[in-house]
Order: structure tokens, then sequence, then C-alpha cells
């Protein structure tokens, strides 16, 4: 598996992390710790989980796990979240120093760590002044309780506000930002990728599959069942069925996913981890699996390289859609302008 630097640090990371939602939930505890085994086995080296995971079961199997497996602790960048809410109490969630004390304390206790090695904010807290959010976190760098932190779900304004008072203030900069990001969700292209590179934060994609779309497991017009996400709840979140299988675009960029897939041997999955995780800024793709089998086809991902011409036309099929103002062609050309003058 490829290394790469954790945003503009200088930890290395393998260029597939393991995301651990279904730990708890879709994955019982010896599969979740099956899951972990194979993951390390295989060079991963970045573990992401959150306290908000199965009500902090994720946090607590990944603990166990670290337990008994003497010395992987320090082979492995162990990341958790914290913003959603653990309690029904008024500072049981957010960004507050308040909620931020407990809720690191917890995940420390919960993953049996002295430093969680990236402590990331879940969403935006609208409510909370983002200096006392950076700095608690600068407090608990400085406190080794965390060695560095970053964002998730972040708009492209609000990532740059984040790393300008970080600046201001002298605080320790943020690392990384962990958006949706896949050949079906490439909107984060317009605003939030350019703020990245240009503060050299690196992205750790979730939902890199388009919770399980882009494996080829929906079939057009047919409302999915059985054990898969959509099969238990059809109108699940972001994902959910009607809603993309109305839009021609989702089949249309399915469709381009299978035709590389025969092409190149390579199951749907792998073709859609293999184009995302070169994408730029990203530093490691976040790989969620609830069973042993679907773990190893997407690590198989590592393995597979498309071709110049297969990667275009990926990218031609799933240009993220935009309105003619502020991003389409002639906006963006007013973003620009030729050294030797004129229009």
């Amino acid at each position: 598996m490829d290394l790469r630097t954790l945003g503009n640090s200088g930890t290395i990371v393998s260029a597939f992390a393991l995301g651990t939602m279904t730990f708890g939930a879709e994955a019982d505890e010896s599969t979740s710790h099956a899951i972990l085994d194979r993951y390390v086995d295989a060079g991963g080296t970045l573990i992401d989980t959150a306290d908000v995971y199965s009500a902090g079961a994720s946090e607590s199997i990944i603990g166990r796990w670290l337990a008994r497996n003497h010395g992987a602790r320090d082979r492995l960048v162990v990341a958790t979240k914290a913003r959603f809410p653990m309690g029904e109490g008024s500072n049981d969630l957010g960004l507050s120093r308040t909620h931020l004390r407990k809720a690191l304390d917890d995940s420390l206790r919960r993953l049996g760590v002295d430093q969680i090695d990236l402590y990331q904010m879940h969403a935006w807290d609208a409510l909370t002044p983002l200096e006392e959010t950076l700095r608690f976190l600068d407090d608990a760098v400085t406190a080794g309780k965390i060695g560095y932190y970053g964002f998730s779900n972040y708009l492209g304004w609000q990532l740059t506000k984040a790393v300008a008072v970080a600046d201001g203030y002298g605080f320790v900069a943020p690392v990384t930002l962990q958006p949706q990001y896949s050949l079906l969700v490439r909107g984060i292209e317009h605003e939030i990728v350019p703020a990245a590179l240009d503060s050299g934060i690196g992205l750790l994609p979730w939902s890199p599959l388009a919770g399980g779309w882009l494996s080829g497991k929906y079939r057009r017009d047919e409302a999915p069942t059985g054990a898969t996400r959509l099969g238990e709840n059809p109108k699940r979140g972001m994902e959910a069925f009607d809603a993309r299988n109305a839009d021609p675009r989702t089949w249309e960029v399915i469709d381009a996913v299978q035709t590389v897939a025969e092409e190149t041997g390579a199951s749907m999955s792998q073709v859609a981890l293999a184009w995302l995780v070169d994408r730029p800024a990203v530093s490691s793709v976040i790989l969620g699996a609830r069973t042993i089998e679907q773990l190893d086809d997407n690590l198989a991902a590592a393995d597979l390289e498309l071709s110049d011409e297969q990667r275009s036309r990926l990218d031609e099929v799933s240009t993220p859609r935009t309105e003619v103002y502020p991003y389409g062609p002639q906006a963006v050309a007013q973003r620009h302008r030729k050294r030797e003058g004129g229009r």
C-alpha cells in the first residue's frame, strides 16, 4: 500500500484508511477484530472512528483490539472525532470547551490510549466561537492528549477561516479535512478542494463508494432489499435510493465504472477507489467494510492502475454539475488572466 504524509504534517499514513462506523452496529466485535487484523496485515496504518459511532462502541472495540495486540499501537495512527450528541444534556454535544474536554477524555478511555493521533471536529458548530474550539485543540496538543487535529464536513470558507484564525492566534495548525467524496459526489471540487490545496490540508474522503452505489450492487428502478444499507433502509440519508435512482447521471457514472471494471478485470469498487485515491489533496481514502470479503476487495484497489484514457472517461462522465455562475466555464475564466493582457 502506498504511503503518504498526513496532510501538512510529517506523519506517514497508508493511502487507504480503515473506517470503523460499522463496528458495533453492522459488524460484531469478533468480525470487527478480524477486519482490523486483515487491514493491518495488508499494510494499513490509519484507523478512523468517532465517539458517536454506535454510541462509543466502535472506540471501545478498537481499544480492546489494541490491548490484545501489543506493539500495534506504535505502528498505527488512530483518529477519532467529536461534535455530535453523546447524551441528552445541552452540553453533551458541540465544539465548546465544556463538551470537548469530556468528549476527549471519554475517547481516550474507550480507546485505551494516552494520546489520540488525529482528533477531528465532526462538523461545524455555529454556536461556539471558532477561537474557543481552536484554543482547546491547541491546549490539547500542548498537553499531549492529541497529536494533530482536523475537521470533517466543513465547507471551504469554514476551513479557510479556521486556518486563518489558528495562524492569527499562533495556534497549532489543522492538518486534515474529512469530506464526502466519490465519483457520484464531486461538488467539493468547487470550493473545498481548492481551499485544502491552498492550506496544505490533506483530504480523508468518506463514503468513497457513495454508500455502495459504485460497487454495482444496486439496479436501476429496482428497490434494494436484503442485507445492504439501502436494503435495510431505502430512505437512508444522502444515499437514499429514490433520489439517486431518478437521476440519469447516477447511472451514467455507474455504467462508466462498470465498463472500466470490465476492461481491467477489476471490481467496480476497485475502479472507483483507484480513481479517488489519486485525486488532488487526498491523503488517505477511508474504507468502510462490514465483512472481510468487502475489505479484501477494497484493498485490492491499491494494485489497480487506471490508464490516463480511463481516468479521463471517468472524469468526464462524473464532472460535477454547475450553474452558469459562479462555477460555469465563463465564470471560471474570470478568475484567471493572461500574461500578455487583453480579455
